[in-house]
């Protein structure tokens, strides 16, 4: 069986400083017909597990701690028997949603195993102190939560995050892969990588 990406949106509400907004998340899975790696599974529990079905999921990766992306993660790990993991810099914005700590931390350089296929964690602060893209280069892929969406940065207005942070961290982890590289992003469309380097002397220029 050949590893395959799918994606399921989900809709929901986003809080931090204050503010509530109403956004749709991606939520990634990889893998084939019998084992699957989940990313981001925000908001719906229930529609993520009808999404994987029957199959083993070998991990759930959170690439951020904001509370849209991980308000459902705990109820989604307990329905589907997975391990759930974060990068320990975000506990400060998961603690503010969960008392109870995620199954495992991921650090830079850490590798996930599904269907025949590597992802790999790359540390990519900016948008949070502990944001995390996950790159699997045999799909030509690279998945990147908030950090790098189609037409620029995530935002970096909020709370613990920081623009020169995300900007070094996109061209320094993220700009180096293939410029064919597929960017599955957190929230809307898919981009390419090529599509995206040419215009990083913009969002500087731009600010945010």
């Amino acid at each position: 069986m050949v590893a395959r990406i799918e994606n399921l949106v989900t809709s929901g509400t986003f809080s931090l400083d204050g503010g509530t907004w109403d956004v749709d998340n991606n939520v990634w899975i990889v893998g084939d017909d019998a084992e699957v790696i989940v990313i981001d599974p925000a908001h719906d529990a229930d529609a993520v597990a009808a999404a994987v079905g029957e199959r083993e999921v070998r991990a759930i990766l959170l690439t951020h701690g904001h509370d849209d992306h991980v308000r459902a993660a705990r109820e989604t790990a307990e329905k589907l028997g997975a391990p759930l993991h974060l990068h320990p810099d975000d506990r400060v914005l998961w603690d503010a949603v969960h008392d109870e700590a995620p199954d495992a931390e991921i650090a830079d350089g850490d590798v996930f195993e599904v269907a025949g296929v590597r992802l790999a964690a790359l540390h990519t602060p900016g948008h949070s102190p502990g944001s995390t893209c996950f790159s699997a280069p045999a799909l030509g892929a690279v998945f990147t939560g908030d950090t790098l969406f189609n037409g620029g940065p995530g935002a970096t207005g909020r709370s613990y995050s920081d623009f020169p942070t995300i900007i070094e961290s996109i061209r320094d982890r993220l700009f180096t892969l293939p410029p064919e590289t597929v960017v599955h992003t957190g929230h809307g469309d898919t981009t390419v990588i090529g599509e995206e380097a040419p215009h990083l002397d913009e969002w500087i220029a731009r600010g945010h």
